[in-house]
Parts: structure tokens; C-alpha cells; sequence
């Protein structure tokens, strides 16, 4: 599992930007078909003012600014609630070949006067001077003069001549030096051009082979293409498990005043004023409940529709919404919701047709209960779980060869590691028996009323990915020992049958990421190097 490093390569910033440069031209055009039809309506309205006093005038003047208003709020409603509909009107799936540089080189244009060739100077034009020409001339004429003035005249044809060369020799420098330039341009154009469609192809084979980048980066472009209306921030971040295919997206969520305050606008006459009827807070909490589920299918959806090589079996979406907390005054980001959707689950919705809030919570999402106020939800996958390490690598590195490595440990003593994570946890374990494939049973007690009970805990210290039998496993033993809840912890990571199994019970899914991570929680540090043999 990995989370992608920021990068300063030019090929990711190149294709990121033609893809934004794709998304803010349609935006472009939205925006003017949008606007122009704010125009036509607020030009109908005023066509039908008929006035014969100056009151009635600003009454129906008013009015019609009242019902621009309305017509803009209805506008940006009726945008809030087809996001998802949105989204399933266009094809989410990038060709590589769309992110091949077609471009070519425009040359710039030689200057007219390196092209032109002047008239070089002739003698005969020189000597046409000294000859004769009139009558009085030819009698006057005298042959030492004569010869005096052809030798002038000779003289100012060879300084002629040199000034001429000279312009000329400077004009042919000059033609040259542009050429030259230009064959340099044409020339580090094709190369970027070639570079660029040489990355694009290596980023092609990458993503085929599952290579963890280039499958975060693709995904990256699909979200960054899409479009939403303004304010909302189309801010994330990913991470993806190449065990489980799995890929986690958290995500920035507009915030509550997203949704109008008003739900209608009215023209007081009395007054002269516009006033409004306040949406009722129920009506607000639906919509923006709405909008949060719309965001979350429709990111979902995008994911799995783009997905070309089969790399993504599982999506984790965890929303979240930047706020101030009004006790301290601190930035916090509540999380708002939360779930994990396989293909195959999901590939059976048909979205058109659904409830979207009874969708998520089918899908076994966790979903805020009020989310006009904030109220925060545990995400189902932290993020900084996906895998810790990867996410500080120069920090890792750094000690990361004096770390146990947690596949070294023999069953008993991965059994005593996990025994031990839980009660530092602050839970009373007592372990069982260990088994013959390396996990272990433990029986966990959360002391807390109301919350609290028995936990069951099974380990698989596994190099491959666990399936849906050890699930099912764990949830034979719950149901045998009377518990609570059961959790599974794994150096691995789960399929996706493994998670649909797991969904609507009391299971909690611990992988190799999210066990590292709970160890430095509690001051264990560790690493899982997988062996090279193929056994578990």
C-alpha cells in the first residue's frame, strides 16, 4: 500500500494541466449558456413592464428584479441536486491516447526584409552620368574632364558597391541566425513533444501493470476532470493498496452554507425592498445530506467507470468539510462520512433510480446524522492507515532496519504482539489458542457501560491477501462466544468478497497499514517485509 509522493515531474504537471485546461473550457461555456439565460429572462420580464405611473413602474421594476432572483436560486438548486445525475451523463474512462501531444511546430515567420533581396548598384548607372546627353554638353565636351569625372564616378560606384555588400552580408547574417533559431525551436519542440508522448506510453504500461503511482495518478486526473459547480473544492488525496486493489479517497466536502438560506424571494411594494423566506432547517439538512451522498456516489462511480485495467476492487470514501470549532476557535475537519463499496456491490446499483442516503447506508456507510451541524463520524479506513510506511519515507528509512520485521515473529509471538496492541488499547485480553495457520483467537473485554462488551480477536499473520473464509470464520466465533464484536487483524490486506461478507456485522477489518500504524500509536514501531516464498 502507498500513498503517491509529490512530484515536480513535468510529465504529471503537463498532462494535469491539459486536463484543467479541458475542464475550464466546458466550464467556460456553462458559465455563458448560464449566464445567457439569466439574460433572456431577466430581458422577458422587463419587456412585459407596462407602467402609466412612476409607482406602478418601480413596483413591476421590483418584482422583475424578485423573480431574477428566484430564477437564479432555482438555478443553483436544481444544480446542487443533479450531481450525481450529472456525472453519469459522461463517460468517466480516459483514453490514454487523448493524453498523446498532437501538437505541431508553428514556425515563426522570416521578417520581409531578411527575404528581400535589394538591387545590387550598376556601373553603367555610374557612367551614364559622365556621358554627354545634350547638345550643349556634347559641344562643350572635353576629353580631360571627361576622364576626371569617369574616374569619379568610378570611385562612387565601388563605395556604393561595399555600402551594398555590407547591408547585404548583414541581412544574410541575420536570415541565417533566425533559421538557425528557428531549427533550434522546431527542434526542443519535437523533443518535449516526443518526451512527453514517450511518458504518456511508459505511463500506460505502468498503469496496466498495477504499478501504485501511476494508478493514483490516473485516478487523480479522472477526479480532477470532473466537474462541479463553483464553490465546491474538489480537494483530495489517495491511496491505494496493490494487495487488495483497494483505493482510498479522502475527501473535501462543500460546507453546510453550500445550500441557500433563502427559499424565495418577494417584492415588498411598501417598501420598495426585496425580502426573503427563510428555508426551513429540516430542508436545508435534506439538501446538503443530499449533496454529501451525491459526492460520494458520484466519486465512487467515476472511479470504478474510469478504471480500464482492472486495478481497483474496493473504494474507501471518506468525506470531510473544513470548519472552525466554535468552542475554541480552532480549524477542525470533521468527517461527515464514510464507506467501502466493491465493484461487485456496486456494479449492481443502478444510480439513476436510487435513494442516495438509502443507497450509502445499504452499502454499509457511515453516515453523519446531522450534518448541517457537523456531526462527525469515524472514518471506516484513517487515511494515515492506509500505510504509515510510506507516508514519512525519509523518516522511515531512517530507522527502518532496526524495526522488528512483524512476518519474522512465529505465531505465539505475533499473538502476544496483538494481545499486547489491545490492552494498551485499554481493553482486558486473555488469549486462547493459537492455530495451526498462524492465527490466533483472543477474547477482549470493553469495560465502558453502554459501549462496551466482548470482542473476539483473530490474527493471520499472512503474506497473501485474506479471504472470505477467515471472515467468516471470525463471525462463527462471535456468534459462538456470545460477543459483541470481532476484529481481524492482518499483516495483509482483505478481497473484496472479504468485505462484502463483512458488511452490516459488527466486524472490524484491521490490514498491514492500519496494524503498523496502531503499533506506533502505542510507542511499537515495526515493519512487515514480506517473505519470498509463497506460504502463509
Amino acid at each position: 500500500m502507498a500513498r503517491r509522493k509529490k512530484s515536480s515531474d513535468s510529465f504529471d504537471a503537463r498532462v494535469r494541466k491539459e486536463i484543467q485546461k479541458i475542464k475550464q473550457a466546458a466550464k467556460k461555456q456553462d458559465d455563458l449558456e448560464r449566464e445567457q439565460r439569466k439574460t433572456e429572462r431577466r430581458e422577458e420580464r422587463l419587456r412585459r413592464i407596462t407602467y402609466t405611473t412612476e409607482k406602478q413602474w418601480k413596483v413591476q421594476y421590483g418584482q422583475a428584479d424578485a423573480d431574477q432572483k428566484n430564477f437564479e436560486l432555482e438555478e443553483w438548486i436544481n444544480e446542487l441536486e443533479s450531481i450525481l445525475g450529472h456525472a453519469l451523463r459522461v463517460n468517466d474512462k480516459i483514453p490514454f491516447d487523448s493524453l498523446l501531444d498532437h501538437a505541431q511546430y508553428r514556425a515563426k515567420p522570416i521578417p520581409r526584409s531578411l527575404t528581400e533581396k535589394r538591387i545590387a548598384p550598376t556601373v553603367d548607372a555610374f557612367l551614364a552620368k559622365v556621358e554627354p546627353r545634350t547638345l550643349v554638353e556634347k559641344v562643350t565636351w572635353n576629353k580631360r574632364r571627361y576622364e576626371r569625372d569617369l574616374l569619379t564616378a568610378e570611385e562612387e560606384f565601388q563605395e556604393t558597391l561595399r555600402e551594398y555588400q555590407a547591408v547585404e552580408d548583414e541581412r544574410l547574417r541575420e536570415r541565417d541566425e533566425h533559421l538557425a533559431k528557428e531549427a533550434a525551436a522546431r527542434e526542443e519542440f519535437e523533443r518535449g513533444v516526443a518526451q512527453h508522448n514517450q511518458a504518456v506510453d511508459e505511463f500506460k504500461a505502468k498503469y496496466k501493470r498495477g504499478d501504485i503511482d501511476a494508478i493514483i495518478l490516473y485516478n487523480t486526473l479522472v477526479l480532477e476532470r470532473s466537474r462541479y459547480p463553483d464553490r465546491f473544492p474538489q480537494v483530495f488525496r489517495l491511496a491505494y493498496s496493490s494487495e487488495s486493489k483497494e483505493l482510498v479517497v479522502e475527501y473535501e466536502l462543500p460546507p453546510v452554507d453550500i445550500v441557500p438560506q433563502e427559499a424565495e424571494f418577494r417584492y415588498i411594494a411598501s417598501r420598495e425592498t426585496i425580502d426573503f423566506k427563510q428555508r426551513k432547517p429540516a430542508e436545508i439538512k435534506k439538501l446538503y445530506q443530499d449533496v454529501v451522498s451525491a459526492v460520494t456516489l458520484r466519486t465512487i462511480h467515476e472511479i470504478f467507470e474510469a478504471d480500464q485495467g482492472a486495478a481497483i476492487d474496493v473504494v474507501v470514501f471518506n468525506g470531510y468539510v473544513q470548519s472552525i470549532d466554535p468552542a475554541n476557535g480552532m480549524p477542525v475537519r470533521p468527517f461527515l462520512i464514510s464507506v467501502r463499496a466493491t465493484k461487485k456491490a456496486f456494479g449492481q446499483i443502478f444510480l439513476p433510480q436510487v435513494d442516495k442516503l438509502t443507497c450509502l447506508r445499504n452499502l454499509g456507510a457511515q453516515v453523519s446524522p446531522h450534518p448541517q451541524a457537523l456531526q462527525p463520524v469515524k472514518p471506516i479506513i484513517e487515511f494515515d492507515m492506509v500505510d504509515k510506511r510510506f507516508i514519512e519515507q525519509s523518516d522511515v528509512l531512517a530507522d527502518l532496519e532496526s524495526r522488528p520485521n512483524l512476518m519474522d515473529l512465529n505465531p505465539y509471538e505475533f499473538e502476544a504482539l496483538v494481545g499486547n496492541l489491545f490492552k494498551k488499547m485499554g481493553l482486558e485480553t486473555r488469549l486462547t489458542r493459537s492455530s495451526r495457520d498462524g492465527g490466533v483467537d483472543a477474547v477482549a473485554f470493553d469495560m465502558r457501560p453502554v459501549l462496551g462488551g466482548k470482542i473476539v480477536i483473530q490474527a493471520k499473520r499472512y503474506k497473501n491477501t485474506v479471504g472470505i473464509s477467515a471472515v467468516r470464520d471470525l463471525y462463527g466465533t462471535m456468534l459462538n462466544e456470545g460477543a459483541n464484536k470481532g476484529i481481524i487483524v492482518s499483516t495483509s490486506g482483505y478481497g473484496p468478497d472479504a468485505y462484502d461478507f463483512a458488511k452490516d456485522k459488527p466486524i472490524e477489518m484491521i490490514d498491514g497499514g492500519g496494524l503498523l500504524y496502531l503499533l506506533e500509536q502505542v510507542g511499537i514501531k515495526a515493519r512487515i517485509v514480506m517473505p519470498l516464498e509463497e506460504q502463509q
